[in-house]
């Protein structure tokens, strides 16, 4: 009898216990979960038609968690042109828009959207590309000739004018002829539709993997100038300046890695958006282009670290600012100047505190390239 009631009391008092524990882990796992603040959402608006391997310092944060670990859970769209970022942010649809710097210029002086450069990507990698064994040898040899653009209103057209004039070719001797991305620009180069093509370094570089030997022309001080960048508007910044930084220090960390381990990038880029893998053709071949593709993009990258300060990545200065608006200007995209400062974040320690994170450790993080 008395056995039984031991038995009877050790059950209840395990049966306590048990219930008590249960409780304790409903309570700690409750109070663990409120305190991890679920992630805020953002929207980064590209202008562009394809997010390919050619944009790492957007791609990869994605895939490495950057920005996840700043607490933001981040939606990157292509949306066509750098016009069309604009109009995004502008309707409330996204936070950020990554678009080319005389874009930022022109809708602050023409019609006061008070943009402002968050992160510069690229310089100016735009270029005049001829067959290399057509009959163009020189840029005054385009007289006469159709040239094939993306559009009518992409801002190369002003960097061409501005070129062919430097050579004492009026921009009036030449016609454009819209002919818009990948097969159609290079079909219209190859039957001769067009004797010319103004692309940037990344489109410029995709023609070449479709099997055109191109010869190009172009400024050699158009790399001294700020261009593709990630933009925001002013009240976006006043509302969430922790935001701004969180989004510009994710992007840097991609920045840093994909300069570690370019190749890594193509992986993890396959990996997570297959559709942006060439097609047509055997896995060499997929790999060579996209890695040719990518080097346009990590050549211009390189260059606009050279004209922010040579060590801080993304940083916009008034003075590189100052000079750009001064060219922008005297190709007629603008009639007026403003100050430079409007174009920059405001931030305090802005770019140093983007900047300020363990690089050893990311290129170390690039050198392993775990893609599971």
């Amino acid at each position: 009898m008395i056995s039984i009631l031991r038995i009877r009391s050790s059950r209840s008092l395990l049966s306590v216990i048990t219930t008590t524990l249960c409780v304790l882990f409903v309570f700690f796992s409750g109070l663990a979960q409120a305190e991890e603040k679920p992630l805020r959402k953002v929207k980064i608006a590209v202008g562009t038609a394809v997010l390919n391997v050619a944009y790492p310092w957007l791609m990869m944060p994605q895939v490495l968690g950057y920005w996840r670990d700043e607490g933001y859970d981040v939606e990157v769209l292509p949306v066509g042109g750098g016009l069309q970022a604009v109009q995004q942010m502008v309707a409330g649809n996204a936070d950020f828009g990554q678009m080319s710097s005389p874009l930022i210029i022109q809708s602050a002086v023409k019609n006061d959207i008070p943009l402002r450069a968050v992160m510069v990507n690229g310089t100016i990698d735009w270029s005049i590309s001829v067959l290399q064994d057509g009959p163009i040898r020189n840029v005054t040899d385009l007289r006469g000739k159709a040239i094939g653009v993306f559009s009518l209103a992409v801002g190369g057209i002003a960097y061409m004018n501005a070129y062919l004039q430097s050579a004492g070719v009026s921009p009036k001797d030449v016609k454009l002829i819209p002919v818009g991305m990948g097969a159609p620009a290079v079909e219209a180069l190859r039957t001769n539709k067009v004797q010319a093509l103004v692309y940037w370094g990344g489109a410029q570089a995709s023609f070449e993997n479709a099997g055109l030997k191109l010869r190009y022309f172009r400024s050699p001080d158009w790399s001294q100038y700020p261009d593709f960048a990630l933009t925001t508007l002013q009240k976006t910044i006043d509302r969430d300046p922790q935001m701004v930084q969180a989004i510009a220090r994710g992007a840097v960390k991609a920045s840093i890695f994909a300069m570690a381990n370019p190749d890594c990038v193509r992986r993890l880029q396959w990996g997570r958006w297959p559709e942006t893998k060439p097609r047509g053709a055997e896995e060499a071949s997929q790999i060579k282009w996209d890695m040719h593709t990518l080097d346009a993009s990590l050549t211009t990258m390189r260059d606009s670290l050279v004209v922010g300060d040579g060590k801080t990545w993304g940083k916009a200065t008034s003075a590189a600012y100052s000079k750009l608006q001064d060219f922008v200007f005297s190709v007629g995209m603008i009639d007026r100047k403003i100050d430079p400062e409007n174009y920059i974040v405001k931030i305090p320690g802005f770019y140093e505190k983007s900047n300020d994170i363990d690089v050893a450790s990311i290129r170390a993080e690039a050198a392993a390239c775990r893609t599971k």
